[in-house]
C-alpha cells in the first residue's frame, strides 16, 4: 500500500515513545503531541487536531473503564474486609503452603497459568491478587515480583497460546487458511517454550529481592497492595470477631465456587462458558454483592454511607494507577483502523500502524530463520496498540505470504501470535490489560513493564531459535 505523511509521521512518533520508554522517561507527553500532529496532518486542519486529542483520551477511557471498574469493586472489597479484619485471617491458611518468597513465586505462577488457561487472565488477575498476593507479599515476595510473576503466567504463557478458549489461534488460522486446532497445537508449545524461559530468568534476575518471612518491610508493603486511605469508619456491631471470622472463610468460599462454576461451565456446557470480559463482569458482580454483605455486617445501618466511601476510595486509587494511561492509549487507538475512524471524525479511518507494517512486506526475507524473526518483530510491533489480538489477521496473512519449505504457515503465525499477545496482551506495554496487574498490586505500571522487558524478549528470542533449528 502507499505510505503517508502521516503514515510516516505515525512511524516517528512510535519510535520516539519507544525510545522515551527505554530511557525510562514518562510518555504521555509524546504520545498526545503525536496525536495532536498526526490528526492536523491528516485531516488538513488544525481545529481537528485539538478535537481528535479529546476524541482519543476518551476513546481509550472507554475501552480501558471495564478495568477501572473491575480494581474499584475489588479494592473496595478488600477495603471493607479490611475493617472487619478479614483480610488478615483470610490468608492464614495459604500463608501453610506459601511458606517463603520463593516458593510463593512459583506458586503464582502456576494459580495465575492454569485459571488464565481457562478464562482469560482478566478475570483470573482480581482473584489472584485478592487471595494470594498478600500471602505471597506476607512470605517475604516482594509486590512488584509478584506482579511479574502474575503478568508472565498469565498475560504472557497462558493467554498467547489460548488453548481452551481459542479465539486467538481462530483469528491467526481464518487468515493463514488453516485449521484452528493445528496453530493452537504449535501455539501452546511454543507459549511454554517462552513462558519457561521468561519465568526462569526472571525469578533469578529478581531473586535476591525476596525477602525473609520476618522481614518487616513485608508489612509495609502489604500496605502497597491498595493505597487507599486508612478508613475511618467506625464498627456498628458487637460482633466484630464473629463476622470477621464468617467473612474471612465465605469471601474466599465464594470466589472458589466463582472458578468452579466458570470451569463447569466451560467444559460441561454447550454456551462456550464465562471467558473474557463476561468473566471479569462475574467476578465484578459477585464482588458487589460480597461488598454489600460485609459493610452491612460491619456498619449495620450506617453501612449506607460506609459502601458510598470504599466505593469513593476504589475509584480514586484506579484512576490514580491508571490514568496516565489513557492518552498512551489514545494514540495507539489512533494507528488501528478499528478506532481512528472515531478519533478523527471521518466514516472509515486510516490503519497507521498496520499500514506501516504492511508497507513492508515486500521486503522481508524468504530464509526460515529470518521469515520466523520477521513474523515476531511483526507481532510484536501489532501490540503496540494495547490489545494483541488486533495485529493476528494480519500475521495470519504474512504467514502464509512468507511460508517457505523450512517453515510451514501455521508455524509462521504461531510465532506471529506469540509476539503479538506477549506484546499487547500484555507484558511489555503499560497501555494494556497489564494495569490491572499494577494496580491490585499496588506498584507502577511502567516499572513492571521495565521488570518484564528482559525476560520476555529473550524468552520470545529463544523460543523462536527453538521453533526453526528444533521443532
Amino acid at each position: 500500500m502507499e505510505l503517508t505523511f502521516a503514515h510516516w509521521l505515525y512511524g516517528f512518533f512510535t519510535l520516539a515513545i519507544i525510545i522515551t520508554m527505554i530511557f525510562r522517561k514518562g510518555v504521555v507527553l509524546p504520545t498526545l503531541l503525536g496525536t495532536f500532529v498526526i490528526a492536523w496532518v491528516y485531516k488538513g486542519n488544525i481545529v481537528d487536531g485539538f478535537t481528535a486529542i479529546f476524541n482519543a483520551n476518551l476513546i481509550a477511557a472507554q475501552e480501558l473503564f471495564n478495568i477501572f471498574l473491575i480494581i474499584t469493586f475489588m479494592l473496595a472489597l478488600l477495603n471493607s474486609l479490611k475493617d472487619l479484619g478479614a483480610d488478615v485471617r483470610m490468608i492464614q491458611p495459604i500463608q501453610k503452603v506459601m511458606v517463603n518468597g520463593h516458593i510463593s513465586f512459583f506458586v503464582l505462577v502456576a494459580t495465575t497459568y492454569v485459571i488464565s488457561l481457562f478464562f482469560w487472565p482478566t478475570p483470573a488477575v482480581p482473584l489472584i491478587c485478592a487471595l494470594l498476593v498478600p500471602a505471597a507479599v506476607r512470605a517475604g515476595l516482594p509486590p512488584i515480583t509478584a506482579a511479574v510473576a502474575i503478568a508472565l503466567a498469565g498475560q504472557g504463557m497462558a493467554l498467547s497460546s489460548d488453548y481452551i478458549v481459542q479465539v486467538a489461534p481462530g483469528l491467526s488460522a481464518t487468515s493463514v487458511g488453516v485449521d484452528a486446532g493445528l496453530v493452537a497445537d504449535k501455539a501452546l508449545i511454543m507459549s511454554i517454550i517462552a513462558g519457561g524461559v521468561a519465568i526462569v530468568l526472571a525469578y533469578f534476575m529478581y531473586r535476591k529481592s525476596i525477602r525473609s518471612k520476618d522481614d518487616p518491610k513485608n508489612i509495609t508493603e502489604l500496605k502497597t497492595l491498595n493505597a487507599a486511605e486508612s478508613s475511618d469508619n467506625k464498627a456498628k456491631t458487637s460482633n466484630l470477631t464473629r463476622w470477621s471470622k464468617i467473612f474471612a472463610v465465605f469471601v474466599p468460599l465464594s470466589l472458589l465456587i466463582v472458578v468452579i462454576y466458570m470451569m463447569y461451565n466451560k467444559l460441561f456446557t454447550s454456551s462456550g462458558g464465562l471467558v473474557g470480559g463476561d468473566g471479569a463482569a462475574f467476578v465484578g458482580g459477585v464482588a458487589v454483592i460480597l461488598l454489600l454483605l460485609s459493610t452491612v455486617a460491619f456498619g449495620k445501618h450506617h453501612a449506607l454511607d460506609y459502601i458510598t466511601n470504599h466505593i469513593t476510595d476504589g475509584f480514586v486509587f484506579a484512576f490514580k494507577a491508571m490514568g496516565p494511561v489513557i492518552p498512551i492509549a489514545g494514540f495507539f487507538f489512533l494507528g488501528s483502523g478499528d478506532f481512528a475512524g472515531s478519533i478523527l471524525g471521518v466514516e472509515e479511518g486510516p490503519s497507521l500502524l498496520f499500514g506501516l507494517v504492511e508497507a513492508t512486506q515486500e521486503f522481508l526475507p524468504q530464509s526460515a530463520l529470518l521469515s520466523a524473526f520477521s513474523l515476531l518483530i511483526i507481532g510484536i510491533i501489532t501490540g503496540l496498540d494495547g490489545s494483541g489480538f488486533s495485529g493476528l489477521p494480519l500475521t495470519g496473512a504474512l504467514a502464509a505470504s512468507l511460508e517457505t519449505t523450512g517453515m510451514d504457515a501455521a508455524t509462521l503465525a504461531a510465532i506471529g501470535q506469540m509476539g503479538a499477545i506477549w506484546t499487547g496482551g500484555g507484558t511489555i506495554i503499560a497501555w494494556s490489560s497489564l494495569i490491572a496487574i499494577a494496580g491490585f498490586c499496588g506498584v507502577s505500571v511502567m516499572d513492571l513493564v521495565r521488570k518484564n522487558f528482559i525476560p520476555v524478549i529473550v524468552g520470545l528470542i529463544v523460543m523462536t531459535l527453538a521453533v526453526v533449528f528444533i521443532l
